[in-house]
């Protein structure tokens, strides 16, 4: 590959970076929209498993890993893994949209700002990954963080700890799965396909369903896929192209925005709060630069 070419290919990796977060970032919109016009939660959660299972299922076809899933499903420990990691981010995916349909969205944002330095913890007391002096001091300001916002709140953030924990559990089984982002994501929509297109019916039957009462509800809800899918497509893209320290940089990006949409809807931000986000930033910028600081130590001459 020419130089030219490089330079092109690190660009649209770089685009396909932020634009994954952003999406990720602005998705309380598109919650707050759908209930705006009457949609619950748990439809909302239904329909996004329904739909995920087709998009995802256009990705195995055009990543051409039919074969793959073929092998995935002769593996009974695979499958069984997947199914675990199934929960993971089925608690994650019920968690994010009763927060955000409830108000808290700024807490929400919490959990996925301190989400990589959980999962910084994880990997050095799970697989002994060495952890730098940045990482521990990354760590030590994010447990102040949340210390101050369990005060501010008068309880511990458990939206936060839940959406940081839901998805550390998650990536550390998808890293015992030996297969590529779109093959297991296929298999974890198909798990929840099934029990979501119940759901859905049982709903469409009692009259309670909202899909195909207007044009405008049933687009959004058939959304719900691509809202899913697309995203995660452009993040394993770019993240196969992209060097440590920008990945380091750009997963911060859906929690800012996140954070931005809580106080522009009017959430609660009391001064404690604002001093705790203060620290959770400290530990942001402190995991920031020990990824970048690896990344240069690790790059040649």
């Amino acid at each position: 590959m020419s130089a030219s070419e490089t330079r092109d290919e690190g660009r649209a990796a770089l685009a396909a970076g932020i634009g994954c977060y952003t999406l990720w970032g602005f998705l309380p919109l598109y919650f707050h929209l759908l209930s705006n016009l009457g949609v619950g939660s748990w439809e909302m959660i239904a329909h996004r498993t329904l739909w995920s299972v087709l998009w995802a299922g256009g990705l195995v076809l055009i990543a051409r890993q039919g074969g793959q899933v073929a092998r995935v499903l002769r593996e009974p420990k695979t499958l069984g893994v997947l199914a675990l990691s199934t929960l993971a981010i089925f608690g994650n995916w019920t968690i994010y949209v009763f927060a955000v349909n409830a108000g808290h969205v700024i807490e929400a944002s919490l959990g996925y700002y301190i989400n990589p330095l959980m999962n910084m913890a994880a990997g050095a007391l799970l697989f002994r990954e060495r952890m730098t002096t940045e990482g521990k001091v990354a760590i030590g300001f994010a447990a102040v963080g949340v210390a101050i916002q369990t005060i501010a709140l008068g309880h511990l953030p458990i939206v936060s700890l839940g959406l940081a924990l839901t998805f550390c559990v998650y990536a550390i089984l998808r890293k015992q799965v030996k297969a590529d982002a779109q093959t297991g994501l296929f298999i974890e929509c198909a798990y929840l396909a099934l029990p979501g297109l119940i759901y859905v019916l049982s709903l469409q039957a009692s009259g309670q369903g909202h899909f195909g009462t207007g044009a405008g509800v049933t687009a959004l809800l058939a959304l719900a896929g691509p809202a899913t899918v697309v995203p995660l497509a452009l993040f394993a893209w770019s993240a196969r192209r992209l060097p440590l320290s920008a990945v380091g940089f750009l997963q911060f990006i859906a929690p800012t925005l996140q954070f931005a949409l809580g106080v522009a809807f009017g959430e609660p931000f009391t001064p404690l709060r604002a001093l705790s986000f203060v620290f959770i930033w400290l530990g942001v910028a402190t995991f920031a630069y020990g990824a970048w600081k690896k990344t240069r130590v690790l790059a040649p001459g």
